[in-house]
């Protein structure tokens, strides 16, 4: 008997998270954030906050700056002075308020740019100092919104591309209609995608999505699909990868 070949591991492999600005994808939900964020020298008084929801990219801006960057619950006493300027990531999330109270006062102090983001405007932020909820009711904010499906198309596609998985257009689509409508699902897709398309050694068809996603949360089924579609559809036929 001839001995079978071994069966070849597949590794997954994280891509790295991009903080160009230039890949940040833009639309009707995060156009007037972005339109402030490219011209910190409006910022009132230098400070500006960015809020919205989960999943919609606020963490990929804050990096994006190139500027100091603080997570919010590790924040503790007075940062050194800042080039730029400086920016807190879920700074709803600061454990001390008058931590944030000091860097907001130090950094209009210094002339410095302070970049606040967090999931819902600062004057909604339950905080106890007066002289801190004042600061926050007196602070620019920006939301952002949902991203409409031409951006999500644009994300997934860019998030195939990356990891050179070709998807033909209509599988996309499809896709997109049935994932979550956050940039971390769309992402984590991805990477379940491209792992299934990997073991199986088959491109990356509706039959393949609908198993290789089936009962993760991120993922819903659509009254439109076609039961008797299965894993043992032949393949669809490749499509120039998405560059």
């Amino acid at each position: 008997m001839t001995p079978s070949a071994p069966r070849q591991l597949t590794l997954p492999l994280p891509l790295p998270v991009s903080s160009d600005r230039a890949d940040y994808l833009e639309d009707a939900s995060n156009a007037e954030a972005l339109a402030w964020i490219d011209q910190p020298d409006r910022w009132p008084g230098g400070r500006l906050a960015v809020f919205g929801p989960a999943g919609v990219g606020k963490s990929h801006l804050a990096r994006a700056m190139g500027w100091r960057l603080i997570e919010g619950p590790t924040l503790r006493g007075l940062p050194d002075p800042a080039a730029g300027g400086t920016v807190l990531d879920d700074a709803d999330a600061v454990a001390e308020e008058r931590a944030l109270l000091h860097l907001i006062n130090l950094c209009a102090e210094r002339g410095e740019r302070l970049l606040l983001i967090g999931r819902e405007a600062p004057a909604r932020w339950p905080v106890a100092l007066p002289d801190l909820a004042s600061r926050l009711r007196a602070t620019t904010a920006i939301g952002i919104g949902r991203p409409g499906d031409a951006l999500l198309g644009a994300l997934l596609a860019k998030h195939f591309a990356d990891r050179q998985l070709r998807v033909a257009p209509e599988v996309q689509a499809w896709l997109v209609a049935r994932l979550s409508r956050e940039a971390s699902a769309l992402a984590e897709a991805a990477a379940r995608l491209d792992r299934a398309a990997l073991v199986a050694r088959a491109p990356v068809t509706r039959a393949l999505a609908r198993a290789a996603l089936a009962g993760w949360d991120g993922f819903g089924e659509g009254a439109d699909d076609d039961a008797s579609e299965t894993l043992h559809s032949p393949p669809s036929p490749q499509v120039p990868a998405l560059l």
